[in-house]
């Protein structure tokens, strides 16, 4: 229904049922109003509009974070169930020292002196070993060379050595698996006077020596050149561990709760007072 001119009616709302009078201004505007609304957005002739249709079987799904509902692989779950778990339960002061690694800084300057004394590849070996042999067939004597400095790995030469008390330095890994194989390391290093330090991790100590991971590495001796820097090594890593044995023999880890436990022992806390205020 059209309005009239001069005082025309308006149409009627069908919800309130009401009807008004508009001035002819008023109703002039609102036409002109729903004639610029009416009005097409020009679109370029060559741009073809392409609505996606994201139904089963059509276009392909835009790419969404899942992370939060990815299966993780068994080691990943257990590794991270482990993490958890080292911080929720009371962890004895044995394994908690495991957890105090060595600073980064430290950590540097340990791996540039370790990187010094790899041993030697088995490609290596074999050209050694072939050109002695070659040396032995002509007749001539099979020069040794120089005595080779090396670091020592494997679990038992390391343990052999500090025994001994030849070990300068002994490096541990922090995670080692399962890690009764090194729980006792630290406690004999200490007995027998060795400095010792707990790095992360296996497989960075693995690549010093070649191999993919290494429980602990030893120091037993060094060039001439290198030992104003391992002395700087052993005086740190002293104080941080030797010298430390009975702050280390009696610090507990873990206890820590998560925000939900947390948020409840507080409002218990609060509760708790707020019972006492009122009796």
């Amino acid at each position: 229904m059209t309005p009239r001119l001069g005082f025309g009616i308006w149409p009627s709302n069908p919800r309130a049922g009401l009807r008004r009078r508009c001035p002819p201004k008023a109703v002039a505007a609102l036409q002109k109003k729903t004639a610029a609304k009416k009005v097409k957005k020009a679109v370029h002739p060559l741009v073809e509009k392409r609505p996606r249709n994201f139904a089963i079987g059509q276009d392909i799904q835009p790419k969404r974070d899942v992370t939060r509902f990815v299966k993780w692989p068994e080691y990943i779950r257990l590794q991270r169930q482990r993490a958890i778990l080292k911080l929720r339960l009371k962890v004895p002061p044995a394994i908690n020292q495991f957890s105090k690694t060595v600073d980064k800084n430290t950590a540097t300057q340990l791996f540039k002196l370790l990187a010094k004394y790899r041993p030697e590849t088995k490609a290596e070996k074999k050209v050694r070993l072939t050109a002695a042999a070659e040396a032995v067939a002509a007749g001539n004597k099979a020069d040794q060379g120089k005595k080779p400095y090396n670091v020592k790995y494997g679990i038992n030469h390391v343990t052999a050595l500090v025994e001994a008390k030849k070990a300068q330095l002994v490096v541990i890994a922090h995670d080692v698996d399962p890690i009764e194989l090194v729980l006792w390391l630290p406690a004999l290093c200490r007995k027998q006077g060795v400095p010792y330090c707990i790095v992360k991790s296996k497989s960075r100590l693995g690549t010093v020596v070649h191999q993919k991971t290494a429980t602990a590495l030893a120091l037993t001796e060094v060039r001439p050149e290198d030992k104003h820097e391992l002395a700087a090594l052993v005086s740190t890593v002293k104080a941080n561990y030797n010298d430390k044995s009975e702050e280390i023999r009696r610090s507990w880890g873990g206890g820590v709760m998560g925000k939900k436990s947390v948020a409840m022992m507080a409002r218990r806390a609060k509760a708790a007072a707020a019972s006492k205020l009122e009796k």
